[in-house]
């Protein structure tokens, strides 16, 4: 069984930093894509940014310019480098990868909060 941890969320003024991580772990032959979600509460769950095995990269208009998604292959692991934050990236932060391993489909970690304070 694969599973994905996340680390790195909490609470932060506007205009401050923080850098999730999430790593994969269980039997893998090989990460696609690995990407964030993000949901607030009363939201959807939204795509943040997303990341492919060759390192191209996609991120919501919301975010762009201010977060960086980047990810090491050989460490199975995704990051997300948020500057300068603001009230409205509050949220839970959701890291994905798709996964081809004993059992190949999309996997999900637990979640990890972000609060901004203004």
């Amino acid at each position: 069984q694969v599973q994905l941890v996340e680390s790195g969320g909490g609470l932060v003024q506007a205009g401050g930093s923080l850098r999730l991580s999430c790593r994969a772990s269980g039997i893998i032959f090989k990460i696609d894509a690995m990407g964030w979600y993000r949901q607030a509460p009363g939201n959807q769950r939204e795509l943040v940014a997303e990341i492919g095995s060759s390192g191209s990269t996609n991120y919501a208009d919301s975010v762009k310019g201010r977060f960086t998604n980047s990810r090491d292959n050989a460490k199975n692991t995704v990051y997300l480098q948020m500057n300068s934050l603001k009230p409205e990236d509050t949220a839970v932060y959701y890291c994905d990868a798709d996964v081809y391993g004993e059992v190949s489909r999309t996997y999900w970690g637990q979640g990890t909060q972000v609060t901004v304070s203004s």
